[in-house]
């Protein structure tokens, strides 16, 4: 089958040709007939296989006629995503350059002003994450009445990410009788009913089980032990890839990301990293510096497992097991697509293994292993002295740390031992009685000599009761208040 048989237009069809593609994917060949008659689609295929091109080309053909107003955009695609959201705009400037159409994008980290021209200038596409698109329309800068056609691409992501109450709300906001293209690698339980109330009689186009990984991918498990073990055995793997050109390494956590790009930098590796708390321009800039083959190696988070299109990417590293399976799905589709070849390792610790079996009951086979398994491992690196550690870390404690009791009490008990073995000289203090010799200027606190423990003593406790309660001030009484008080005489006339 070729492109001229979906039944797509000429202006369609030129930039297809101009772009070098003559046959089209499973899920496009199925998608493109019924998405350019109108009926909903329910499209289920693993990443890598086209689902962009399937619904880009047939909306392309439909908005050919008509005209986009202000603040009404004719068709919304919705993504989970930023970096998807700006590849799916690219793919519009691809194959809609035979066209004049407005196509404006709704993503975070990008400046409200520069959107809201463009929204105000009328959008035949809006490309557009759910939270910034939200915003838009709880602010009255957007009307989502006139929408003819309506993307929900990478479901299982939205769900991944909770935006699936904010796909509710958008269903709800436009018109009932809108088309629907749905597309998702995996139908959880959550998606089959957001499908179910939302699409109307839809055409089910699976390609593939769902949750299955493509054939032309070699994966392949490498046993290791802790963090820093694990960072020496990716390094050892990326020198010893065989046709290795770039690679893309994936973190279960943010933090991880950034602690891996600096190691990989400080062993000299052309290495980029891309993560959720990065600021927009810095994302699409070490993207870009990827795609563009100005560093062969990106470090990132799952923000990327999804849909990114870097079609010749020859190497993918899981530096962490991911603790949900369909996710593993997602990572190795970065690799081997659109029928190339590809690698994916996953480095392995032992506390990884329950989530291996996870994935290999979800994809349905065994993943191979390679190099020496867990037994054979050398033990684990020792990347410092804890002992030496663990003094430097109390010098650097002890700094501005306020000294301890004991600590306080010291040179009182050295002060007192000297006056014990010096003579006194005996004076009269000041209002009192003479002081006798064996008296001491010691505290009571610091009577005793040595260390209650020195003396076999036990220390009372708080709690432990040294008597019966006393009553008012029991039988010490202060002596000012036994002195004589001189009472005032009381004035003439009064009684």
């Amino acid at each position: 089958m070729t492109f001229e048989e979906l039944g797509l237009s000429q202006k369609v069809l030129a930039a297809v040709q101009t772009s070098g593609y003559t046959t089209p994917t499973p899920i496009q060949a199925q998608a493109i007939p019924p998405a350019l008659q109108g009926r909903d689609i329910l499209g289920i295929a693993q990443t890598g296989t086209g689902k962009t091109a399937a619904f880009t080309l047939p909306m392309l053909s439909r908005l050919e006629s008509g005209r986009a107003r202000a603040r009404v955009p004719r068709t919304l695609i919705l993504e989970p995503t930023r970096e998807l959201a700006a590849q799916v705009e690219e793919s519009f400037a691809k194959y809609g350059k035979n066209h004049r159409l407005n196509v404006a994008l709704l993503i975070g980290g990008v400046s409200f002003g520069d959107q809201e021209t463009k929204i105000m200038r009328g959008a035949d596409v809006l490309i557009a994450t759910p939270g910034r698109l939200l915003d838009f329309f709880d602010r009255g800068k957007l009307l989502l009445t006139g929408i003819e056609i309506l993307v929900i691409d990478e479901a299982d992501r939205m769900l991944d990410m909770g935006f699936i109450p904010d796909i509710e709300r958008v269903c709800k906001l436009v018109p009932f009788t809108r088309q629907t293209l749905f597309f998702s690698a995996t139908m959880p339980p959550e998606i089959t009913r957001l499908t179910e109330a939302f699409l109307h009689n839809p055409i089910r186009c699976e390609v593939s089980r769902a949750a299955t990984t493509a054939v032309t991918i070699r994966q392949i498990l490498v046993a290791s032990r802790g963090h820093a073990d694990k960072r020496e055995t990716l390094r050892n793997l990326i020198r010893s890839a065989e046709n290795f050109k770039n690679a893309i390494i994936f973190c279960n956590r943010k933090r991880d990301v950034a602690i891996l790009h600096r190691s990989l930098v400080k062993h000299g590796f052309s290495a980029g990293a891309l993560h959720g708390d990065m600021d927009q321009l810095a994302r699409m800039a070490s993207l870009d510096a990827f795609k563009n083959g100005d560093v062969s190696l990106i470090v990132c988070s799952d923000v990327a497992a999804r849909g990114l299109d870097i079609p010749d990417v020859s190497h993918v590293f899981n530096f962490d097991v991911p603790t949900h399976s369909e996710d593993y799905v997602h990572r190795i589709g970065r690799t081997g697509r659109a029928g190339r070849s590809g690698v994916a390792l996953t480095i392995v610790t032992e506390d990884d293994m329950k989530y291996v079996d996870q994935i290999q009951s979800l994809i349905g086979k065994a993943i191979d292993w390679e190099g020496p398994g867990f037994d054979a491992l050398p033990p684990p690196m020792e990347t410092s002295r804890p002992q030496e550690r663990r003094g430097e870390r109390g010098q650097r404690r002890d700094r501005g740390r306020r000294p301890a009791a004991s600590e306080r009490e010291a040179p009182i008990r050295r002060q007192a031992a000297v006056e014990r073995e010096a003579p006194v000289s005996i004076g009269r203090p000041r209002g009192g009685r003479p002081r006798l010799e064996e008296e001491s200027f010691r505290s009571p606190a610091c009577a005793a000599p040595t260390d209650r423990r020195e003396r076999g003593e036990r220390r009372p406790r708080r709690h432990e009761d040294d008597g019966p309660p006393v009553v008012g001030l029991g039988d010490h009484v202060p002596s000012f208040l036994l002195r004589p008080v001189a009472l005032k005489p009381a004035k003439v006339g009064e009684e």
